[in-house]
């Protein structure tokens, strides 16, 4: 498909389906380079891929730490510091092709976040979505196109970020008067990368601005709301080639011509290719920053029962429907340690009388420490808005037990143990939910993520939902992003279905299952 074409919609248009040919049976070797760029970091990721092979090698990992930059009135902004990540990307892509010959090169990224463009150069940096300012945007939306109604045209889960909604407050101050183009991350880098500007399609289905049943943009949404349908640049398909490297990257980075692939530039549509799904009585927990619950489905559900229980379909690779509720994830943790880390180095600053320079960061003691926690701790709601934006977690969890007359956790330890405590709380209950809104029975739930390393947070997952849990690959976005390449290069099958390509995953990294206790089982 040559770039800016689109394929049409996904549920039923096309794309692979059945099982397809057996990767690996076929095919010629070769690598490719994943950019996948998270919430707090990013990096670099060598896939080699041919017959019986995929293997993972890392190059380069880097963080990603957002920016506040004073703004009008002087009012902080929050932003992304995109031209430090790029500049990272570029040091990344050169030691893949030192590594290695690459046939292509695939970018992921978190969703709903954009860059604004005129005439081709960056109109300031892109805000991060928990920069404040969207409230504004939302009531907007609001005003034009009811909340009810949003939902049964995109099949989008209300959250405050969504890409729709940071547009109204774009234009409410008069941003938008300035661009006359907006690019999501990832394509924006693949703009960087290539020259050409494309937008890929389960990236576009965060924004709120496409066509839940089409998987097209929906022309009424842009009338409601003012936003100019001409910002968005052609939808194209994960497996599309967008164009090659240009000319002068390419000498900068030592690289020839590589061809750049749009993958499910979304990072849990690349995440869910890498879950090694074996049947639809399975669920997925991408489980990182946060924790995306749900499980695959081949048409969208719009119901009143899946609005009412926050559920959002998003696109996936192949046409498939992610079906999954967005659930706070690891960031209680992160932001939790990164406040202990804060006062141990305060507690440690030259005069001060604290003798305790102990740090928070080492992650596997606190873990341990957790898991010999006895007593029963707060099991709290991890979905309050209280604990989105950055800030002091571990003082939020305590407000919000003192309001809900909990006795609040007493030590790190039982923060840590209350906060995974609480995460599998909320993953049972919205595996229930999934069930009881899209009629499908959930035996098996796959972890994979980061949160698949965490032993602690996989096993209250398994007792409180009641359900087997298989957690890994930790690597699933990069994976998901690999393979998606791999199949369009003829590293793999082109038949290769989703199907085929999850066998391969399970074969190269199996899972680690834990049972939940006989009590429990379902």
């Amino acid at each position: 498909m040559t770039p800016g074409v689109g394929s049409g919609a996904w549920p039923g248009a096309g794309g692979h389906s059945g099982a397809g040919a057996r990767p690996g049976a076929g095919g010629r070797s070769g690598s490719v380079a994943a950019v996948d760029l998270g919430a707090t970091s990013g990096r670099v990721v060598l896939g080699h891929v041919g017959p019986g092979e995929l293997r993972l090698q890392h190059v380069a990992r880097f963080p990603n730490r957002p920016v506040t930059v004073p703004e009008s009135g002087g009012a902080p902004g929050l932003h992304w510091d995109l031209l430090g990540l790029w500049s990272a990307i570029g040091d990344g892509l050169a030691q893949a092709g030192r590594s290695a010959d690459l046939v292509s090169i695939g970018v992921d990224s978190w969703a709903v976040d954009y860059g604004l463009l005129r005439q081709g150069s960056l109109v300031g940096l892109p805000y991060h979505y928990r920069d404040e300012r969207t409230a504004l945007g939302v009531a907007t939306v609001h005003a034009a196109i009811p909340a009810d109604e949003l939902y049964r045209r995109t099949g989008l889960a209300h959250l405050p970020f969504n890409t729709i909604f940071q547009l109204a407050a774009d234009q409410a101050v008069g941003t938008l008067d300035t661009a006359d183009r907006a690019l999501l991350v990832p394509d924006l880098i693949g703009r960087w990368l290539t020259g050409v500007d494309v937008t890929e399609r389960t990236n576009a289905s965060t924004t709120g601005l496409l066509s839940a049943v089409s998987g097209e943009w929906e022309p009424s949404l842009f009338a409601g709301t003012r936003i100019p349908r001409s910002l968005f640049a052609p939808l194209v398909d994960p497996g599309t080639s967008v164009g090659a490297l240009l000319p002068a990257f390419a000498t900068s980075a030592g690289l020839g011509s590589v061809p750049v692939t749009a993958v499910g530039s979304h990072d849990t549509a690349s995440a869910v290719v890498g879950v090694p799904l074996e049947d639809e009585h399975a669920a997925y927990i991408s489980s990182g920053t946060w924790s995306l619950v749900g499980v695959e489905l081949s048409a969208p559900v719009v119901t009143d029962a899946a609005r009412s229980a926050n559920f959002t379909n998003e696109g996936g690779v192949d046409h498939r429907i992610r079906f999954l509720k967005n659930i706070s994830g690891l960031w209680l943790l992160s932001e939790s340690m990164r406040t202990w880390d804060a006062r141990a180095s305060a507690s440690a600053a030259p005069g001060s009388s604290s003798t305790d320079a102990t740090r928070a960061s080492d992650l596997a003691t606190l873990l341990a420490a957790a898991a010999e926690v006895t007593r029963p701790v707060a099991v709290f709601d991890a979905s309050d808005e209280r604990f989105t934006p950055p800030g002091d977690m571990p003082s939020r969890i305590r407000s919000w037990c003192v309001e809900h007359d909990v006795e609040p956790p007493a030590s790190q330890a039982e923060v840590v143990r209350s906060i995974l405590e609480s995460l599998a709380a909320a993953y049972a209950v919205t595996l229930d939910e999934a069930e009881r809104v899209s009629g499908r029975t959930i035996t098996t739930v796959h972890v994979v993520g980061g949160g698949s390393q965490n032993e602690l947070l996989c096993r209250l997952t398994a007792e409180r939902t009641g359900r087997v849990v298989l957690a890994g690959p930790v690597e699933a976005t990069a994976i998901g992003n690999v393979l998606v390449q791999a199949r369009a290069a003829g590293l793999l099958p082109q038949s290769s279905s989703l199907e085929a390509l999850r066998a391969l995953v399970r074969e190269a990294f199996p899972p680690v299952r834990y049972e939940p206790a006989a009590a429990a089982r379902r």
